[in-house]
């Protein structure tokens, strides 16, 4: 996210254009996609501390790569290295939560889990509105991430000391007991929320940018206040398992995926009135904190007994999404131009919220293909 919030000052240092800006997003998710695989792994042999920590090495050092990057390589590197590091930090959580939360809390608590990035980009925000308004530069902000991620690895090192891994482990061929018709939908909503989400933060600044000030504020500005938009809207992820007991999980999906749809159609079709960009970043903040809160929690209730490996599964489509959107999407735009690609973007959510059907957002535990409960 901190990549796309920099774009517009990546592609004055580095004559980047849309295609290369793409490129470079989809090879952060490939570091991303990679290491959930290893996370998974380190999990089973070391326990969650192993993996989470790992990614915060991997943060730090990415984040002080990018601010000190003087050629597009060492850049590509440094974002590579910064997004491996939620694969890496994400699922070991669960595993964590499913063994020392009740039952009851543990909505909550991975909503809390996966909302705390919405706190994230709020900060990431306010460091790039310092540096537009202030002309502080963009390598000074990336230390500070840097920084930042140094004191959460300390403090994450502190959590997760006593929390040891899980003395059963893995079941042999646990990846067999995932292939269940109820794993389709978690599959294809991760697919299509990875692939709008990692579009959107990818390139949301430039057309932002290009709308000019407003409100007394610089076109510089401007990037950082839609980010912290939508950090702070995505806050209201903290109410994912209210919202999700109130009307369900197929319509609080049916929500989201209709709050992706119209976050890219305002986008698209109001570049320059500034009400429509807020309320599209809003949208979306709402839209990636809920979703991520949504795919923890089903994941786990779709296979208690394999909290952290249904998750993987889920951040696998959803990265496999995030790969092939903004490589696809950085050619669309070089060739059609923005509006078009938020346009196009627009369709996949708006789609699978038409077509999803309550039988599919199913949230009891999947049996295996004996026909036995996991």
């Amino acid at each position: 996210m901190g990549y796309g919030l920099f774009v517009p000052e990546f592609r004055a240092a580095f004559s980047m254009s849309s295609s290369e800006v793409g490129a470079i997003a989809s090879l952060g998710f490939i570091g991303f996609f990679l290491a959930l695989l290893t996370a998974e792994a380190l999990l089973v042999r070391r326990g969650p501390e192993a993996p989470v920590l790992l990614g915060l090495i991997a943060a730090t050092a990415g984040m002080a790569a990018v601010a000190l990057a003087g050629n597009l390589p060492v850049l590509a590197l440094g974002v590579f290295l910064t997004s491996s590091s939620a694969g890496f930090a994400w699922t070991p959580f669960n595993d964590a939560v499913h063994r020392r939360i009740w039952d009851e809390d543990r909505p909550t608590a991975l909503s809390k889990i996966s909302t705390g990035t919405g706190v994230g980009v709020m900060a990431a925000g306010i460091a790039a509105f310092g540096m537009a308004t202030w002309g502080v530069s963009w390598r000074v902000c990336w230390m500070f991430f840097a920084c930042a991620s140094g004191a959460a690895l300390l403090g994450n090192w502190w959590a997760l000391r006593d929390v040891e891994k899980d003395p059963d482990g893995l079941p042999p061929q646990a990846w067999h007991h995932l292939r269940h018709r109820a794993v389709v939908p978690l599959l294809v909503i991760g697919f299509a929320y990875g692939t709008t989400s990692a579009v959107y933060i990818s390139f949301v600044a430039d057309p932002v940018r290009d709308a000019g000030g407003a409100f007394g504020i610089p076109a510089a500005a401007m990037p950082p206040v839609v980010f912290i938009a939508y950090g702070l809207c995505g806050l209201f992820g903290l109410l994912t398992g209210r919202v999700r007991a109130a009307v369900g999980l197929a319509w609080l999906l049916r929500l989201m995926m209709a709050a992706a749809a119209v976050s890219a159609v305002l986008l698209a079709m109001a570049p320059g009135h500034w009400g429509a960009i807020v309320v599209s970043a809003g949208l979306q903040g709402l839209h990636v904190m809920m979703v991520s809160a949504v795919l923890a929690f089903w994941s786990e209730r779709l296979f208690p007994t394999l909290p952290s490996l249904s998750f993987t599964a889920a951040l696998l489509a959803m990265a496999a999404g995030s790969v092939i959107g903004p490589a696809l999407a950085g050619v669309v735009a070089d060739a059609f131009g923005v509006q078009a690609l938020f346009l196009g973007l627009a369709v996949l959510p708006a789609s699978i919220a038409v077509l999803l059907r309550d039988r599919h957002a199913q949230e009891c535990p999947a049996r295996s293909h004996t026909g036995e409960r996991l």
